[in-house]
């Protein structure tokens, strides 16, 4: 039985690493994906344009355009000669944000009175513009306490001080990368598993497989671990990748993080092999692996937060391995996390695999018979 499952499986690895065309498009394009996506496919924002109506060109009002423009985060400053154009500015998208001073604006700081800065944000950027009123407010908080102090008038106001744990600096990629090594491999491991059965019936070797002494646990077997092994060996290159050429911490366990991996492009593999018996020809499997891809990526948790979807959605994403492999992927490299806690994110990764695999083994046994 093992001799005709080893056999089975070294055909599927040679069907899928034999042809050169094949073999750079399983090994290739996620490795660019993970260094283009790394620092592409980012939420932070940086060379941001804005625009300046300084009604006021007194000396408090020119510090503090001068402290935006020696920040790293606006790239280009535009100065607006009159209310009329902050509409064209914003609805062209010249910039993110226009910043508005009064013509009283540095006498009221002068009287020791409030003085107010209009902010005008293009809020069909949301995200973008929260950031950016952010950095802003950062930049006049950091004015009033200098300001204060030059004044002698008493600040009452609490000062913090933020440390950020496990990603001191907040380097975006550091949290992207190791996402982004469990999602490329979940979508290497579909690729291989969906062409499997398609490829057979395509090409019209799958009645050859049928009338051969292989039973269907044996070709089941033989279809879902090829993709296993492809899986495995792209996430342990992605995730090297991420480490030494990236420079992304790795704290905690490696073999902890190489079982979490196994258990998840297993099943994986298990859907990929639903999908595969589902099509009749290699195109239909590969629409629905997108079909399959791209919910998992959007409710997994890696582009948005699991909390701020709706409740009645929210415990779909439970049934998405790919939701417990970003949570284990992410504190393995970042804050070295605890086997508990990993293992706490890998029995649901086991249920999900177990069903998948079983369901597609009752699927594939009736297509077969």
């Amino acid at each position: 039985m093992w001799n005709r499952i080893v056999t089975l499986i070294w055909k599927e690895l040679l069907a899928v690493l034999r042809d050169p065309k094949s073999r750079i498009s399983i090994l290739v394009p996620p490795i660019i994906q993970l260094f283009i996506f790394t620092f592409a496919a980012t939420l932070d924002v940086k060379n941001v344009p804005i625009g300046i109506l300084n009604q006021d060109f007194g000396e408090q009002s020119i510090e503090l355009i001068q402290r935006l423009h020696g920040s790293p985060m606006f790239n280009r400053i535009v100065f607006l000669k009159g209310v009329e154009e902050i509409g064209p500015f914003i609805d062209n998208q010249k910039g993110l944000m226009v910043v508005s001073f009064s013509e009283t604006f540095s006498r009221l700081l002068k009287a020791g009175k409030q003085a107010d800065v209009q902010l005008i944000l293009d809020g069909r950027r949301s995200n973008s513009a929260q950031i950016v009123a952010g950095y802003f407010t950062s930049i006049v908080q950091q004015f009033n306490a200098e300001f204060a102090a030059k004044a002698g008038v008493a600040q009452q106001n609490a000062e913090l001080f933020p440390r950020n744990w496990f990603n001191p600096n907040l380097l975006y990629f550091w949290y992207n990368n190791p996402s982004l090594v469990a999602t490329l491999s979940m979508l290497t491991c579909l690729i291989v598993t969906t062409q499997s059965v398609a490829r057979e019936r395509e090409l019209g070797t799958f009645d050859q497989l049928l009338v051969s002494p292989l039973i269907p646990i044996e070709i089941l077997i033989g279809k879902i671990v090829p993709g296993i092994i492809v899986g495995m060996i792209e996430g342990s290159l992605m995730m090297a990748a991420g480490v030494f050429l990236l420079g992304v911490p790795f704290t905690g366990s490696l073999l902890l993080f190489m079982i979490a991996l196994l258990i998840f492009v297993t099943a994986i593999s298990g859907v990929g092999l639903f999908i595969s018996s589902l099509s009749a020809t290699q195109q239909q499997a590969m629409l629905g692996t997108f079909v399959f891809v791209m919910p998992s990526i959007l409710l997994s948790g890696f582009a948005t937060p699991i909390e701020t979807m709706p409740t009645w959605l929210q415990p779909v994403t439970y049934t998405i391995p790919l939701t417990y492999m970003l949570v284990i992927s992410k504190g393995i490299f970042l804050k070295a996390m605890p086997m508990g806690i990993v293992f706490e994110n890998i029995w649901p990764m086991v249920i999900i695999g177990f069903c998948t695999i079983v369901g597609a083994g009752w699927f594939f046994r009736r297509r077969l018979a």
